[in-house]
């Protein structure tokens, strides 16, 4: 029987660990959005990236069949960290958390090891409307949501196709503390790469109020969109990420290597010349 877990660390802490700085990697487009960690291509079933065993798959409605029980592992694994964890009142059923943006045009990037999920997080269009819901920013603006402030964010919540919610973030407490940092890299870049696949520039969240600093090893612009409150014993905010400047960076990158490679086809066709005029 599961039973909640006491820890001296903070929450915010084993969910949203401080990035150790980063070592220097192989960064390969997806598409020309953003790198992937481990240089290892996507799989064409749903977004994939593997570095060691651990690999970050995205899952949609159209894919959930070619995954095993990775979607409903994922959801148990959503009750351990936000029902049995943090003690939130969400709805369950058969050990699995699940809510009312849980909908056909949600995207789930999970972080696992086979069968075993080390992390999620879920992204869904503002656009979306489920019943009286929408997302869950504007739903909290509205009045609709319990336990949320009802003025998280500076203005009115933008409803846009180019803007998507990222909700559900967490790192499996079972993840060794050395892993927690790669694990988290691994879901905002495959976040980014899953959004931007969609023509999304813009994932809105309520995220740590020291976003910036973890948004910031992984080449991502992110600014505070709202007021800090207290949510689960922890200093958070609203805040707007930009997935272009992951785009940016990795263009940038890619210029970066460019004349080299020009440079090496150009001395290898003058040299195809120089031997051709000696036949």
């Amino acid at each position: 029987m599961h039973t909640l877990r006491e820890n001296q660390a903070s929450k915010a802490q084993r969910v949203f660990p401080a990035l150790e700085a980063a070592t220097p990697v192989e960064t390969r487009g997806w598409n020309g959005l953003a790198g992937s960690l481990s240089g290892k291509p996507r799989s064409k079933h749903g977004a994939q990236l593997t570095t060691c065993s651990l690999t970050a798959t995205t899952l949609s409605i159209h894919n959930l069949h070619l995954h095993g029980p990775l979607f409903t592992n994922y959801l148990r694994a959503r009750r351990d960290v936000f029902i049995l964890s943090k003690g939130w009142k969400l709805p369950e059923v058969d050990g699995m958390e699940f809510d009312q943006y849980d909908t056909p045009k949600a995207r789930w990037i999970v972080a696992h090891d086979g069968d075993v999920v080390k992390g999620g997080v879920r992204i869904a269009p503002t656009t979306a409307q489920c019943g009286l819901h929408s997302y869950m920013i504007r739903d909290a603006q509205l009045g609709l949501l319990d336990g949320l402030p009802l003025d998280p964010l500076y203005f009115e919540a933008p409803v846009a196709d180019h803007l998507w919610e990222g909700t559900r973030f967490f790192v499996a407490e079972s993840v060794p503390a050395k892993e927690r940092g790669e694990v988290q890299r691994m879901l905002l870049t495959d976040m980014a790469a899953a959004a931007s696949a969609e023509g999304v520039r813009h994932v809105i969240g309520i995220v740590p109020a020291v976003f910036k600093r973890w948004m910031n090893r992984i080449g991502m612009d992110a600014y505070a969109v709202g007021p800090k409150f207290v949510l689960d014993g922890e200093t958070s905010q609203a805040a707007m990420m930009n997935l272009t400047s992951i785009r940016a960076s990795t263009e940038a990158a890619a210029a970066v290597q460019m004349p080299r490679a020009e440079r090496a086809r150009e001395f290898l066709n003058e040299t195809f010349r120089r031997v051709a005029a000696t036949l």
